[in-house]
């Protein structure tokens, strides 16, 4: 995989990754949404997602769990099942599917959650658990297909308000479980093999810096500005990727 990049997309690749986990120090998530649909205008979708889905469980794994009695397992166990459902229904497409319709419809989906994100919508709270089906089985297909589900928990945690403390702690464990099923599945279909294995294992050391760095980093930036900026960032990608031929 490596050795068929030029020396300038193994420079591009490089500092794309820095960059996607050095902001992931500083919010704590993206990492995917960032790197995922630019080093796919250079890798097979079908490498660059199992790749990062795994830097991004152990990125998740560093950080540790903290305050555990604020999680909130009524709110996990019943995504679980439906989880695992869309993990093993993305894994039939990402091995069955057209590699071009799979990038492009990456590139729609990008759209659509930079978009979501300018609206400023968020959701009204009081959510039934009965939305934790559709909010487990979108998670799993669209975290499986490309890497990004957890838009979908996100919005299903907040429409059920969660106070803070209580959403953070549980979003953290529901991305770990559902990372964990992930990961299983792309093992069991034959995507970890060696070559996969050196690839992340040359990729550790700049995950593991550019998180120190950007966790250590002190921005005048709102949230609010660090939204829209990142926003504007996922639809030009997306857009290449729709172009991509």
């Amino acid at each position: 995989m490596i050795d068929a990049l030029t020396p300038l997309q193994l420079a591009v690749s490089v500092a794309i990754l820095a960059l996607a986990f050095f902001i992931r120090g500083i919010a704590g998530f993206g990492s995917g949404l960032i790197a995922i649909p630019i080093l796919t205008l250079m890798l097979p979708l079908s490498v660059v997602v199992p790749v990062m889905v795994l830097l991004d469980y152990i990125a998740s794994l560093s950080h540790g769990l903290q305050n555990r009695t604020d999680i909130r397992w009524r709110e996990i166990l019943p995504l679980i099942p439906f989880s695992a459902a869309g993990v093993v229904i993305a894994l039939f497409f990402l091995t069955q599917s057209d590699a071009l319709l799979l990038t492009r419809a990456l590139g729609v989906f990008i759209i659509l959650f930079a978009l979501y994100t300018l609206s400023g919508y968020t959701p009204k709270s009081g959510a039934t658990r009965w939305w934790g089906g559709l909010a487990g089985l979108s998670g799993g297909m669209i975290g499986t297909l490309f890497g990004t589900g957890g838009p979908m928990y996100v919005t299903y945690f907040k429409a059920r308000g969660l106070d803070k403390a209580a959403f953070r702690t549980t979003l953290a464990v529901t991305f770990i479980m559902d990372g964990a099923g992930r990961i299983v599945g792309f093992a069991s279909t034959g995507f970890f093999n060696r070559e996969f294995l050196v690839l992340i294992a040359m990729a550790l050391p700049i995950v593991a810096i550019f998180m120190y760095i950007g966790g250590h980093v002190h921005t005048k930036i709102t949230q609010l500005q660090f939204q829209r900026g990142i926003s504007v960032l996922l639809i030009l990608s997306g857009t290449v990727l729709l172009l991509k031929t």
